[in-house]
Formats: C-alpha cells, sequence, structure tokens
C-alpha cells in the first residue's frame, strides 16, 4: 500500500487513541442497543432469534471493511423482516435462506452499476419523515415490554433513563447507556424481582455459525419462488441503508460512498445466507446511538458486529439476565435524540407541500410499519408536487401582426409530460392567420410527449392550410425533435 492508502486507511479505522476509544465504547452500546431489536425481528420473520442474531453478527462485521458509510450500524432487522416473514410461512427457512443469498447478488449488481443515484430523488422532506417515523416506531416497539408488567418494570425504566440522562453531566469518559447495563444487571441479579430478562425473549445461540447451502431444489421453479421475495428484500434493505447513510452524513457533515455501500451490504447478506442467516441493512436507530456517544469510524462498526457475537455466544449467562427494561430505556433515548423535534416547529414555517410530504411519509411508515412503503409514497407525492410547480411555470403568450397577417406563440418554460396537454391546448388550431410563427427560444422540450404535443399543434394547423415555422429550439430540443418528429422541421 503507498503512504496515501494507508493514512486514509488508518483515518477511516482508528483516528487517535482517543477516538478509537470512544468508537470502542459507543460500538458496545450500539450492541446492547441492537440485541432485543434483532430478536424481536426474527419473531416478525418467524425464525429463531439465534437466526437473526447470527445473521446481524455476520453483516456487522463484514460490512465494516466493505461498506462505505463508516459507523454505520447495519443487522438483521427492519422491513426486510416484513419481507421474509411471508416467504418464512409459505415456503420455510431453507427458500429464505436461498432468496437472501440472491437478495446479496442483487445488491451487489445495484452497487456496481452505481443505481445509488436514485437517491437523489429523495427530497429532504423525506428524509425527515423518514427519521421521525422511525423514531415513533422505535418508541412503540418498546410499549410491549411495558404493558402487563410489574411497578418494577417501569422502576427500572426509570432508573435507567436516570442514569443515561444525567451520568453525562459527571462524566462521558464512558457512555451511559453502557453504564445503565452495567449497573442495573447486576442489581437485577442480586435483587430479585419480577422482571422479564433477555433469556424471556427467546433462545439465544449455542455455538458457532456454519457453511452451508440452503437445502432446496436448485431448479427455475424454485428460482420462480424465491426471485420476487429476494428482489423486495434486496430493494427494502438498500432502501433502508441509504437513507441511514444520508442520515449520518448530515449527522456528522461527511460524505460517504453510497455505491459502496449497497455492495458492501450484498456481500454481507450473501455471507449471512450461506451461514444460515437472515438478510438485513442499515439499522438507523442503533446508527444514531453509535454516533451520538461517538463513534465515527469503521471501528465501531467492527465492534458493534464482532461484540454481538462475544455477548450472545461468549458471555451468554450474562447476556441472559440482562433486564428488558435497561434496553427498553436505551431504545426510549434513542427514540427521543432520533426525533426531529426542530420539524414540527418548520410545519408553520415550511412551505406546505413540504410539510405534506413529510407528514405522509410518517403517516404511512407508522401505519403499515414498513420504511420503504412510507418514503415511496413521500418520493411520489415529492414528484407530483414537483410536476405540478414545473407545470406551472409554462407559459404561452400570443401577438398579431394584422400587416402580415401573422400571429407569433412565444413559449416560455419546460414542456413534459405534465405540462404537454396545457401547453397544447394554448393554441388556435383554426388560427385566421395565414402564418403561425411558434417562438420557443425560452421554452425546452423534456420528453417524447412534449413533442408529440407539438407534433400535433403543428400537424392540425398545417392541416388546415396555416403555414407553421417553428424558431429558438435549443440543441437538445431539437435533436429530440429530429429523433421523434422529424418531419416537423424548424425554421
Amino acid at each position: 500500500m503507498t503512504p496515501s492508502v494507508l493514512s486514509r486507511y488508518r483515518t477511516e479505522w482508528f483516528g487517535s487513541m482517543q477516538d478509537a476509544r470512544r468508537d470502542v465504547l459507543a460500538g458496545m452500546v450500539a450492541t446492547f442497543a441492537l440485541i432485543p431489536e434483532v430478536i424481536a425481528f426474527s419473531f416478525v420473520a418467524g425464525v429463531d432469534p439465534e437466526v437473526g442474531l447470527f445473521a446481524s453478527f455476520l453483516i456487522g462485521t463484514i460490512i465494516a471493511f466493505t461498506g462505505g458509510r463508516p459507523a454505520m450500524i447495519s443487522g438483521a432487522a427492519g422491513s426486510v423482516a416484513l419481507v421474509a416473514a411471508f416467504l418464512v410461512r409459505g415456503h420455510g427457512l431453507q427458500y429464505l435462506l436461498a432468496a437472501t443469498i440472491l437478495a446479496g447478488g442483487i445488491q451487489i449488481v445495484f452497487g456496481l452499476l452505481r443505481l445509488d443515484v436514485l437517491m437523489r430523488f429523495v427530497s429532504r422532506s423525506v428524509r425527515t419523515g423518514f427519521v421521525n417515523a422511525l423514531a415513533i416506531l422505535i418508541f412503540s416497539a418498546q410499549v410491549p415490554q411495558m404493558l402487563g408488567v410489574e411497578w418494577h418494570t417501569y422502576a427500572m425504566i426509570a432508573a435507567g433513563l436516570v442514569i443515561i440522562y444525567l451520568l453525562p453531566r459527571l462524566t462521558t469518559a464512558i457512555p451511559s447507556p453502557l453504564v445503565c447495563i452495567l449497573v442495573l444487571t447486576p442489581f437485577s441479579m442480586l435483587v430479585p424481582m419480577p422482571i422479564h430478562t433477555v433469556a424471556d425473549l427467546g433462545r439465544l445461540p449455542q455455538g458457532l455459525p456454519s457453511l452451508m447451502l440452503p437445502h432446496v431444489p436448485f431448479t427455475f421453479e424454485t428460482l420462480h419462488t424465491v426471485a420476487p421475495y429476494a428482489m423486495a428484500m434486496a430493494v427494502v434493505g438498500l432502501l433502508e441503508s441509504m437513507m441511514t447513510a444520508t442520515v449520518v452524513d448530515d449527522l456528522t457533515d461527511t460524505t460517504s460512498s453510497k455505491a459502496r455501500e449497497c455492495t458492501g451490504l450484498g456481500l454481507a447478506n450473501l455471507a449471512a445466507g450461506l451461514f444460515g442467516g437472515i438478510a438485513g441493512c442499515g439499522m438507523i436507530g442503533q446508527t444514531v446511538s453509535n454516533v451520538r456517544y461517538g463513534g465515527a469510524r469503521r471501528l465501531s462498526t467492527f465492534v458493534a458486529g464482532f461484540f454481538l457475537f462475544v455477548l450472545v455466544v461468549l458471555l451468554r449467562p450474562f447476556v441472559a439476565q440482562v433486564p428488558v427494561a435497561a434496553l427498553v430505556a436505551i431504545m426510549i433515548m434513542v427514540s427521543i435524540s432520533t426525533f426531529s423535534w426542530t420539524s414540527v416547529r418548520d410545519l408553520a414555517r415550511h412551505p406546505k407541500v413540504s410539510s405534506i410530504v413529510m407528514l405522509a411519509t410518517v403517516a404511512v411508515t407508522v401505519a403499515t410499519s414498513n420504511l420503504a412503503a412510507g418514503v415511496t409514497v413521500g418520493v411520489l407525492l415529492s414528484g407530483v408536487f414537483f410536476a405540478f410547480k414545473v407545470m406551472r411555470l409554462m407559459d404561452v403568450r400570443s401577438e398579431y401582426d394584422a400587416a402580415t397577417n401573422t400571429r407569433i406563440y412565444r413559449v416560455a418554460g419546460q414542456i413534459f409530460f405534465a405540462s404537454a396537454d396545457i401547453f397544447a391546448d394554448q393554441f388556435d388550431l383554426r388560427d385566421t392567420a395565414s402564418v403561425v410563427r411558434i417562438d420557443l427560444t425560452a421554452a425546452h422540450l423534456w420528453d417524447v410527449t412534449a413533442v408529440g404535443a407539438l407534433e400535433g399543434v403543428v400537424t392540425k394547423m398545417r392541416r388546415h392550410g396555416i403555414q407553421v415555422d417553428l424558431i429558438g429550439l435549443n440543441t437538445s430540443s431539437a435533436t429530440l425533435m429530429d429523433r421523434h418528429a422529424p418531419l416537423i422541421q424548424p425554421s
């Protein structure tokens, strides 16, 4: 390696000794925040918790090397589990493993083709709605752990929140959520009380994962079965990971390689499927927790994945005794810090369409518990509102020269599929003028719909014996006309 490459590698991974210490501690906090959500989404997907935990260990450690966004935490949770649930119910775990491997391959191709540019169509309003919806979902996911329990649970949650929020006023040497775990777990073991522990959430792994191919027939029928699910898992996973990476970019005022993140996630999911795990994606709650407590480099990502393995395999007896109330307190803190509180104030100041897009993203996401569905609706609404806005900027003005019996139409603005019909309606197709001149100097034709509208206007006027001249077409518009309407020659 050249010195510059080594320097960049060291910066991405370690930074200074103090930076490395913060990354290690932040990654450990993210791990504790990872466990309950992975277990919960494993149940959603219809698989044993160990399937999700093993997958999260593999995804977290591999993407630390292959991903494009340092400090981002990825694991087997999120909307990918919702997609996987339908496949597991219909065909079983082995078909899910096959779909996971195929989804990883699709994501690798997605990254190599640099299709991450599609994220440019996601507006800031959609990103804000995504973050707010996720904060609500994180909090709502804790509600079941607070229902039908004794007062001891509420007392432990309150104690955890006190530690989390007050300890930083005394010292920030160790992240307060980690202290919350280290204090409340021994206390609950020394003072027996009727509270739930991690062991009550499901079976933890008993050993190491092993390499294996899915036990499915390698036929076109199997491909036909798993391909739709694999495509859905790949797209949903990429969408959540790209959104999470963008949020981290905003939090840290840095940039990242979205194409590399796509490829890295694909490699991680490919490995997860080969070792008996479910597909995963970026986890914004755990990522925000990591960043908030000092995680900024790849080391924090690696620690989150590897420490998960250490906890659930080597320190399994201790992890099994961690009170769920302590994890709930951490996730409540994450939900509060994730929510964009300024967006509530901005509802009255921002344009109404931006607020509608943000609120629609939140509403759909919360109603469906599907981040991908919310983002899709937000993007579509943003596109519709943008089309209407641009459409209103198109203007056609008419001038008549009686001396030469000539009418001049001066067109200004953008002509595309949303404004083409309005554009065509501005012309009198039975004009009494002998010559019609259409001046497009201040206009631009964007697509074949615009070309078709202009072609229709010119053809109908000429059919009525009117001489029609086109002037002022810019180069790209003229090229589009030559390609799709060669019989209409501009002057």
